[in-house]
C-alpha cells in the first residue's frame, strides 16, 4: 500500500460549500489516490492554512477532512474556512473535477457527451438527449469503483435523469432483454423515486418484466424487493416470452 509521510492513505472530505451549489456533487466524498492524499494534505492540512486546526469555530468550516491510515484509524481532523480550489468542482484541476472526468472517460460511448455536460456541471437540459433504455439501465447498474469518491453521486443522478422521460412500457421492453448489470440498473430505476412519482396508471407493466424486477430484486437487490412489489403495479398480460 502506497502510504504518505504522514502515514495517511485516505481523507474523507465534508465540502459545505459545493454540495447545494454544483449538480451531482456530493457533500461527502473520499480521496484514495496516493498523489491526491499527497497534495491535499499539502494543501489543506500540513500547509499554512492548517497550522490553526486545533481552534474550533461552532460555525464550522466550509471543509472538513478526517485523515486515516492503513489500518483505518483517524490520524486528523481538519475545519477549513474560505475556498480551497483542489476541492472546489467546477475548477478542472481539482480533485472531484477529475474523479467527474474519469467517470464520463468510462460512460459507454453513445453516452460520453452526455457524461462530458454533467461532469462539467452543465447537465444537458430534460428531453435533449434521446438514447435507448437498455445502454442507459447497465450504466446505471455499473456504477465506479468501490470508492466514495467525488463522482459517486452524478453517477446515479445522470442515468437517473435520462429513464426519467422514457416512457414505462419502453422501459419494461428493455427490462426483458436485460442482462444482470442491466437488471440492477432497472432495479435501481424502478424502486427510485424517479419512477414511484409517476402517475398510477404510468407504472403498470407487463407480468413478464415485473416478475423479472422482482426475481432479480430478491437475489441481488433484497432491500428493493418490497419496495418493488408494492410500486411496480401489473399491466394486462404480457404474451411476449424471453
Amino acid at each position: 500500500m502506497n502510504v504518505t509521510p504522514s502515514g495517511v492513505v485516505r481523507i474523507v472530505v465534508s465540502d459545505r460549500l459545493h454540495a447545494a451549489a454544483f449538480p451531482g456533487h456530493p457533500g461527502t466524498y473520499e480521496v484514495t489516490e496516493p498523489e491526491e492524499v499527497r497534495e491535499l494534505l499539502t494543501a489543506a492540512v500540513d500547509g499554512p492554512a492548517g497550522e490553526r486546526d486545533d481552534f474550533v469555530c461552532m460555525c464550522r468550516g466550509e471543509f472538513g477532512l478526517v485523515s486515516y491510515d492503513a489500518a483505518g484509524g483517524p490520524v486528523r481532523t481538519v475545519d477549513r474556512h474560505g475556498p480551497l480550489p483542489l476541492l472546489d468542482p467546477a475548477l478542472p484541476q481539482s480533485i472531484p473535477a477529475r474523479h467527474r472526468a474519469a467517470w464520463a472517460a468510462a460512460a459507454p460511448g453513445p453516452l460520453r457527451g452526455y457524461a462530458e455536460g454533467w461532469a462539467r456541471g452543465d447537465p444537458p437540459a430534460p428531453g435533449t438527449v434521446t438514447v435507448p433504455p437498455g445502454p442507459v439501465l447497465r450504466w446505471l447498474g455499473t456504477p465506479p469503483g468501490g470508492t466514495l469518491d467525488a463522482a459517486r453521486d452524478v453517477a446515479r443522478l445522470a442515468p437517473l435523469a435520462l429513464l426519467d422521460a422514457v416512457a414505462t412500457d419502453e422501459l419494461a421492453r428493455a427490462v426483458r432483454t436485460a442482462d444482470a448489470a442491466g437488471l440492477d440498473g432497472a432495479v435501481e430505476f424502478f424502486a427510485s423515486e424517479h419512477f414511484t412519482a409517476r402517475h398510477p396508471k404510468k407504472r403498470r407493466v407487463g407480468a413478464t418484466a415485473r416478475e423479472l424486477l422482482l426475481r432479480h430484486a430478491r437475489t441481488r437487490r433484497p432491500g428493493h424487493a418490497a419496495v418493488l412489489e408494492r410500486r411496480v403495479l401489473l399491466a394486462a398480460e404480457d404474451r411476449i416470452r424471453r
